[in-house]
């Protein structure tokens, strides 16, 4: 471009129309899609839900620490957090046990600080959604225990660090 054709201003054409055609939109031809019944519909979906769950993870005994579903169960719990201490449930010491059954099945035995603690209704709810959640998990039961009650020295080394007591 020359220096004089730089500081001359564009000029556009601009034409008026009444209106333009719409694009075309994707269509799907109803004709091609056989009918499905609804009994159909639901046999497919209670097969995909048997499929799932009865896949059980290959390798090591699923169930016994060191197992996928035993672990997967550990990880949830401890990706679970007391309100009133920023420490999780299970390096609190809140869990009593874990046990898995050959058919996946999970039961978890736990307390809380106190009796009057105030996630007491909730807790125990969150805990067996998280844990039915786990892949291979069948489904879980949480049994809230007093007995033992809870004390400090159930927590864990980290727990302890975390909390400033080591």
């Amino acid at each position: 471009m020359t220096e004089q054709n730089r500081d001359e201003p564009r000029k556009f054409q601009i034409e008026e129309v009444e209106s333009s055609a719409p694009p075309p939109r994707a269509r799907v031809d109803d004709a091609a899609l056989p009918a499905e019944t609804a009994a159909e519909k639901l046999s497919r979906k209670r097969d995909y839900l048997e499929g799932f769950l009865s896949e059980t993870p290959q390798g090591d005994n699923p169930g016994e620490p060191g197992g996928a579903v035993y672990e997967g169960v550990i990880s949830a719990l401890k990706e679970i957090f007391d309100p009133e201490i920023p420490v999780n449930i299970y390096d609190l010491g809140l869990i009593y046990g874990v046990d898995v059954t050959p058919e996946a099945s999970v039961a978890v035995t736990m307390t809380l600080t106190t009796p009057h603690c105030p996630v007491a209704e909730s807790m125990p709810g969150e805990v067996e959604l998280r844990v039915a959640a786990v892949p291979g998990v069948r489904d879980c039961e949480v049994n809230l225990v007093w007995d033992p009650p809870w004390d400090m020295a159930k927590m864990s080394d980290e727990a302890k660090l975390e909390l400033g007591m080591l």
